[in-house]
């Protein structure tokens, strides 16, 4: 589950209409075997390069950059949309946001403006309708397919969302993807990785615990699972878009499989589509912007991550990074592949 998108932001306002996507049958940018990349582009803020490597049969990823307005009204606001979007069990999900959740974002802009009779802007409150909308639509896009093709209850994705508008950035995360700011220091001349969003991963203890607060009534509701944390030993994270089977009881029987069902009934969501929204006043010393899954930061440190961006080209540097992730992994595997077989079985 690897999706990659690097945005350079700058201090560049030029009102323009750009769509950037990566899907499964988009020819823009160049392939390289499994890995599929564009070296540089342009939005209204800067400069951005993406890159992608399959890693599975069906790439289950999406990853998006909109550049221009906003919102449905041509007054603006303009700015920049980057979004990633880390599908598991299926593409259903991940491809679902990718049509839906910026034209959800759009449509909250004009309404705000329309309606509430002040100024368009950007939000806090939009993003989170943006994201609960989305999540809405998809249960009904599970429920209408429930009777023919019951395995989607158990298609969700991950989801990170960058906005910059007005030279402020916001960040909204469901699930382990995570963005990160390089940020040069002025006395120095370093530049420092700092994380700009929050991680919704039951391998972090402050999640188990935040999931134990919130259902005492399961004392299953994270388990450690062949030395891996996991909601209910199914899943990883605990919040996404989708997963409909861990949200609402009615879908969490047959004919899903039976790996996905749970032995007890429940009465309120499992996980949450709630993302963890933060807001940051770009400064001129920020230098860009890292929007990658969890199958870069699993191989790259974020201190790591920004050295690679900041002391190379920047063409090219989201492909940079895929390439340093992989290199890190297969190291991480022939490592593996020496210990002795002992060893190896205590993971």
């Amino acid at each position: 589950m690897l999706s990659r998108l690097i945005s350079f932001l700058k201090a560049c306002w030029r009102p323009s209409s750009e769509r950037y996507a990566r899907s499964g049958s988009d020819a823009a940018g160049r392939q390289d075997g499994l890995l599929w990349y564009k070296d540089t582009g342009q939005h209204i803020n800067g400069e951005f390069s993406m890159a992608v490597v399959q890693a599975n049969n069906l790439l289950e990823d999406q990853s998006q950059i909109e550049s221009g307005c906003l919102s449905l009204l041509d007054s603006g606001p303009y700015g920049t949309f980057v979004g990633i979007y880390d599908g598991h069990g299926g593409p259903e999900t991940s491809r679902y946001i990718n049509d839906h959740l910026f034209q959800h974002l759009k449509t909250g802009i004009a309404f705000f403006a329309g309606f509430v009779a002040e100024q368009q802007s950007m939000s806090v409150d939009v993003i989170k309708k943006a994201f609960q909308a989305t999540e809405e639509g998809f249960f009904s896009l599970v429920a209408k397919q429930w009777p023919t093709k019951p395995q989607i209850a158990a298609v969700g994705s991950c989801c990170l969302v960058g906005v910059v508008c007005n030279g402020i950035l916001y960040i909204a995360n469901l699930g382990d993807s995570r963005a990160v700011l390089g940020r040069a220091v002025r006395a120095t001349g370093e530049v420092l990785a700092i994380q700009l969003s929050a991680e919704h991963n039951v391998s972090i203890e402050s999640v188990r615990q935040e999931m134990h607060s919130m259902h005492p009534e399961h004392s299953d509701i994270v388990v450690l699972k062949h030395n891996v944390w996991r909601v209910k030993g199914l899943i990883q994270v605990s919040r996404s878009i989708g997963d409909v089977y861990l949200k609402k009881a009615e879908f969490n029987r047959e004919p899903l499989y039976s790996r996905f069902r749970l032995r007890e009934p429940f009465k309120k969501p499992i996980l949450s589509s709630e993302p963890a929204i933060s807001v940051h006043e770009l400064q001129p010393h920020d230098q860009f912007v890292i929007f990658a899954s969890d199958g870069l930061w699993e191989h790259l440190s974020n201190q790591e991550a920004v050295d690679i961006v900041q002391n190379n080209p920047r063409n090219g540097s989201a492909r940079r990074l895929v390439k340093a992730a992989l290199q890190e992994a297969a190291k991480k595997r022939e490592m593996r592949g020496r210990e002795p077989m002992n060893e190896r079985a205590r993971g």
